[in-house]
């Protein structure tokens, strides 16, 4: 069986070109400001992946299929419609975080958050850290 690559990978993209041409201006400033958040509760130098992702950290999977490859330890993207909070592997049993977060949706990965104003940003900073520490703990993972 062929192994199908991530679409999704690091590139030399500048985060900061990425998020000075997002159109929306609330967007545009709260990408700004997550990525001091990530940059100060990380400590990692933010990456682009693919076109729209500023990601940190790295890690390295693999499935019981025998598919492998990295991805972002954690990282955001403002799109259009939400911002988008990745926490890897998910949001397991963070009820009582997400409940003191404000208004937000959740995905697999994903927290959706309409704009920064609608969240307490020290229960996201908690909720990014308790991310990375699981990572850190279950796989592999690189500061790049």
């Amino acid at each position: 069986m062929a192994k199908a690559d991530n679409k999704t990978k690091s590139t030399a993209s500048s985060v900061e070109a990425f998020l000075g041409s997002v159109a929306h201006d609330t967007r545009r400033a709260d990408g700004f400001a997550l990525l001091d958040l990530f940059n100060r509760v990380t400590g990692l130098k933010p990456k682009m992946w693919g076109p729209s992702i500023i990601g940190y950290g790295r890690y390295h999977y693999k499935y019981e299929s025998g598919r492998e490859g990295d991805f972002l330890i954690t990282g955001f993207c403002p799109r259009k419609s939400a911002l988008s909070i990745y926490i890897m592997p998910g949001y397991r049993d963070m009820s009582e975080k997400l409940a003191r977060l404000g208004k937000h949706k959740i995905g697999k990965s994903c927290l959706y958050i309409n704009k920064l104003a609608d969240v307490d940003l020290a229960i996201l900073e908690e909720i990014v850290l308790d991310g990375i520490a699981y990572m850190k703990t279950n796989y592999e993972v690189f500061d790049e």
